[in-house]
């Protein structure tokens, strides 16, 4: 018995040993003939018919090795874009489908190259691309009904990853997935070539870059930061590890899930293993690794601009992809440039700079804090570039849940069951577009006049007689505003003190309505409109794009002076920089660099730039615009402010206007110094027509306070004067017609060239009541210009009036 037993296990030792034999026969000549396929010899095949076993005879024999690509498409997987303020450091969005950003392997710690070939290839460093023995070997275990292995090396990997990302539709997508053994030889060229290509370390960092982590991450950068909130140069040899241990399922392997934690826990824990047989590590380095708790963050990067919680810059960020989707160079459909946006990699330096961005959203929410059914809406941009510098409301820029009771329903009472626009939206508020067409900036809108009266040779020192209400040309005229219950247009003033004699600088310093209605009817209704758009403003509602592009229509449209368009804070500070900037209009932009993933720089941010207004009509513009905020004109002609705190917050010299409109529905400021130009508005998003009085106390130091806190610091610049004649025009001497019969002395003033009024009130002279006491104005005006007799009403003491020195 005790020999039988021996015999026994004798003959099972030399059955194991001639299994093993021809297992290893079986491997090496797979190998061999693996080797002479992916050689291209057509007589492999032939030589070795047991490659039928494999499969890969029959491929070869259908298609020519020889006729599978050998070049590997030099793809370039989606990368996320990335957008920082200009300061070129804080990341303002990042934009992707699918998380992923580029390194250089001298930016990956050491260890993680260790880890990736260790679990996924272990003669990375000596094959040639493929591995014939791994291939066969892999066949023999899965022929025999073992637990199913590979036989892609990394670089096959790399390939097949690479191929997907060529695909240009789904179908390529599926194929280059395929368990085919076309697909397999197909990969095993590529590979060869890629190695030819390619040196190991260059292999190694495309597949870093490339490969899935889970979680809609891809590349070891965005895996770094989503589940360790670090750059991968700083990975620690169990963190290295876990990545490469995911890259093989990263659904199963999911360490964010409990059943997942587990399943990846115990992969870092193998691949640490398989990190000592590469001899990457000592047997004592993977106990210490394994011994340290697996730590995940988690921290999933937000994509586009909204994010968990509200931000300084979300409306800016929208502002910047709107614009983005609208740039042709980007893709010829919208669909073209957001792929472009999601997956190009770029990285962008947007124009938003962080100091006034947060300058003007702290003005906004001390002021009118988020919550607050009016918006407080802020725009800055730079003259001279139309770099907008930051974007403010008192807003969150977020989606709105109508099932949360915090989101507020329209303040518009037509609007039943409709949702407000506060606290949260993602509508452009502050820069229009998607429905947002805007808000009346009322009398900011005077300053069109005055560049058009210009443009047309009235000097800013042409004087008219500015009644309470003034009877116009225009029709239009409402139930208050209408002449004598005709369809005329009869505008007046706020307030009865600014009726009088103005010239440019006092009627726009007061803002004197019915000085700016008989100026618009000089210079034409149609000229201020288009200087209005050379300057910047867009129409964005149909009805006023539609008169503005039909010029009889805009000839009648009067009360456009007055602000009764609709437009953004954007677009106001735009058109009030263009005269800081001497007449150069810049198109408003959120870039001032784009570089492409290889580093090279595109011209689509360079500033767009046309020079709009003559030099001088833009100088002599802003000189009148110092006015209404507190300054003084180079000629020291200004009398009067309708916001008179702006010059000594500010610091700076500086021009602008507030506005108002009927009802104090709105209310608007701009201020405009050579640096940066700043316009706010106040109003109810939702309802244009609402009940509210909106208050000059709440805009105009938003405004003021923004620009005086994003200056600090800065150079003080000048405005260059503009030139006498473009100030005062041609000046004549008034002839002396006091004392006069009035009816003389308009004859004498009439035929010297002078428009001539006679004043409606007498004031006491010595002359005899009923002639004439003086003129206003006194000694010299412009040619053409008006001039007031002043009717004596007698009076003894009373004293003449008598010619002052010519101004010059």
């Amino acid at each position: 018995m005790k020999i039988d037993r021996l015999r026994n296990r004798d003959r099972s030792s030399r059955r194991l040993a001639e299994v093993t034999r021809n297992r290893k026969l079986v491997i090496n000549t797979a190998a061999l003939m693996l080797c002479g396929v992916l050689a291209g010899l057509a007589v492999a095949a032939a030589a070795f018919p047991a490659l039928a076993m494999s499969g890969l005879a029959a491929k070869a024999g259908a298609d020519s090795f020889e006729a599978l690509p050998s070049e590997l498409t030099n793809a370039q997987a989606p990368q996320a874009s990335e957008v920082y303020a200009s300061d070129n450091k804080t990341l303002i969005a990042r934009f992707f489908d699918e998380n992923r950003r580029n390194v250089e392997l001298e930016a990956v710690s050491p260890i993680m190259p260790k880890a990736m070939f260790s679990s996924e290839d272990h003669s990375f460093y000596t094959h040639k691309g493929v591995d014939a023995k791994g291939i066969a070997r892999a066949f023999v275990a899965n022929s025999s009904g073992q637990s199913q292995q590979g036989a892609s090396t990394l670089t096959m990997q790399l390939v097949r990853m690479s191929i997907t990302y060529t695909a240009t539709d789904n179908k390529a997508v599926v194929a280059a997935g395929e368990d085919t053994t076309g697909r397999k030889l197909r990969e095993a060229r590529l590979a060869l070539q890629a190695e030819k290509k390619y040196n190991k370390d260059e292999i190694m960092e495309r597949y870093l870059n490339i490969a899935p982590f889970g979680a809609n991450t891809y590349g070891v950068y965005a895996a770094s930061q989503y589940y360790f909130a670090k750059l991968p140069k700083d990975l620690t040899l169990p963190e290295a590890a876990m990545l490469a241990g995911i890259v093989k399922s990263p659904t199963q392997y999911d360490p964010t899930t409990t059943e997942g934690y587990e399943a990846t826990l115990e992969r870092r824990n193998w691949v640490l293993g398989q990190m000592v047989e590469t001899k990457s590590i000592t047997a004592e380095e993977a106990e210490a690794a394994k011994a340290t708790p697996m730590t995940i963050k988690a921290k999933r990067s937000p994509s586009g601009c909204l994010v968990t919680k509200p931000n300084d810059w979300g409306f800016f960020c929208d502002y910047f992809r709107r614009w983005w989707m609208s740039q042709e160079a980007f893709g010829g459909s919208e669909y073209d440039r957001e792929r472009r946006l999601n997956g190009g990699g770029y990285r962008v330096v947007a124009t938003l700079d962080p100091k006034t961005q947060k300058a003007a959203k702290d003005n906004v929410e001390q002021r009118l804090k988020t919550g607050n059914k009016n918006a407080l809406m802020v725009a800055a941009i730079e003259p001279g570039t139309g770099k907008v510098r930051a974007l403010a409301t008192n807003r969150n820029f977020k989606v709105d849940n109508p099932y949360d009771p915090q989101n507020k329903p329209s303040t518009n009472p037509k609007s039943k069951g409709q949702r407000g626009t506060y606290p949260n939206t993602t509508n452009p508020l502050i820069t229009g577009g998607g429905g947002i067409t805007g808000y009346q900036f009322g009398s900011t809108f005077k300053i069109f006049t005055i560049v058009a009266a210009l443009e047309k040779g009235y000097p800013l020192d042409y004087t008219l007689n500015a009644p309470q209400r003034y009877p116009s040309k225009y029709s239009g005229g409402g139930p208050t505003s209408s002449c004598g219950g005709s369809d005329r247009w009869c505008p007046g003033n706020d307030n009865p003190t600014q009726a009088g004699i103005h010239n440019a600088w006092t009627a726009f310093g007061r803002s004197v309505n019915t000085y700016f209605v008989p100026m618009e009817e000089r210079a034409g209704a149609a000229n201020v409109v288009a200087a209005a758009q050379k300057m910047g403003i867009r129409f964005l509602n149909d009805d006023d794009a539609r008169r503005a592009a039909n010029k009889e229509e805009a000839d009648d449209w009067g009360a456009f002076t007055l602000g009764v368009s609709g437009t953004t804070p954007l677009d106001v500070a735009n058109a009030y920089a263009t005269l800081a900037a001497d007449g150069k209009h810049c198109e408003p932009i959120p870039v001032q660099e784009i570089h492409e993933m290889g580093g090279k720089k595109l011209d689509v941010a360079n500033s767009r730039c046309n020079q709009a207004l003559d030099v001088q009509v833009a100088r002599a513009a802003l000189d009148a615009a110092r006015c209404p905020v507190g300054d003084q004109s180079a000629f020291g002609e200004c009398k009067g402010a309708t916001e008179p705190e702006a010059r000594g917050r500010i610091g700076h010299p500086v021009a602008g206007k507030s506005g108002t409109t009927d009802s104090h529905r709105t209310a608007s400021l701009v201020a405009t110094t050579r640096n940066l130009s700043v316009a706010g508005v106040l109003a109810d998003p939702d309802w244009a027509e609402t009940t509210a009085d909106m208050s000059h106390g709440i805009v105009n130091p938003a405004v003021y306070e923004t620009l005086a806190d994003a200056l600090k610091g800065k150079e003080v610049k000048n405005f260059p004067p503009p030139t006498q004649k473009m100030a005062y025009g041609e000046q004549r001497s008034i002839p002396n017609v006091q004392c006069a019969p009035v009816n003389a002395a308009r004859s004498t003033l009439e035929n010297a060239g002078f428009r001539v009024e006679v004043a409606t009130t007498q004031v006491p002279s010595t002359c005899p009541p009923g002639t004439v006491a003086g003129t206003e104005p006194e000694g010299r005006t412009i040619e053409n210009g008006l001039v007031v007799l002043k009717i004596s009403s007698g009076g003894a003491g009373a004293t003449p009036t008598g010619g002052p020195p010519p101004r010059r």
